[in-house]
């Protein structure tokens, strides 16, 4: 039971749909959404220091090397962070497959189905080639960054986001921001087991990370990220 059922009520859903569709960008914030115990057993396991890969993008290619990396501008260099490695999980250990089971949840027919029921449109992932990179776990430091961007690829009518830091500090940074509308951009802070939903085709839905306060350079921000397509 990965879901909190108190927030899947019809009246509930209802709200969300109605609050998706009046905000710029069309978004909501859907706090305790999920079984807080779970999420709990799933962040051990991501604060273990291994299974982490630095992952590079810049805006001329994604996934480059270090020597691309060198080679490109600073103001080219949109996203420095760290990507979970589910290759480097042992099967055989019970304590690390609950972190994939959350993945393989959020990509199964109840997840999907839910946000269909949402955001008014099927989801599914029979014209996807490889669903299981649209969604991972990342974890941000002081050293690194998420610029501004778009994730409206073609197809795509979902991004989720879920925030597993417990006990963020206000003054901590790290907050989602989009640009928003008529130059209001809207902050929404990474609390633990707060999901933000949003229609990345919708305006204003270009966003940035802001980055974490250098005086917490001990703590890492963690996330799920995931992305949904249309049939």
């Amino acid at each position: 039971m990965w879901l909190n059922d108190e927030q899947l009520s019809d009246a509930r859903i209802c709200t969300y749909r109605e609050s998706l569709l009046n905000s710029y960008p069309n978004h909501i914030v859907i706090d305790n959404l999920f079984n807080q115990a779970r999420l709990d057993d799933v962040l051990k396991v991501l604060q273990q220091p291994h299974d982490w890969q630095t992952q590079k993008h810049t805006y001329a290619a994604l996934y480059v090397d270090n020597a691309q990396w060198e080679d490109t501008s600073t103001d080219q260099r949109f996203v420095q962070r760290d990507v979970w490695q589910r290759s480097a999980v042992n099967s055989n250990n019970s304590a690390s497959n609950i972190a994939l089971n959350f993945l393989s949840f959020l990509r199964g027919d109840e997840f999907m189905s839910l946000l269909s029921g949402i955001f008014k449109v099927k989801i599914t992932d029979m014209n996807v080639v490889n669903p299981l990179i649209n969604t991972n776990y990342f974890r941000l430091d002081a050293a690194d960054f998420v610029e501004l961007h778009a994730d409206d690829s073609p197809g795509r009518e979902i991004c989720m986001l879920v925030y597993l830091n417990k006990e963020w500090h206000e003054n901590a940074g790290g907050e989602l921001t989009f640009i928003g509308k008529d130059s209001q951009p809207i902050s929404i802070a990474p609390l633990y087991n707060r999901c933000v939903l949003f229609d990345p085709a919708s305006e204003g839905s270009e966003h940035w990370v802001e980055k974490l306060n250098a005086e917490y350079s001990d703590k890492y921000r963690y996330n799920v990220t995931s992305w949904y397509w249309s049939e």
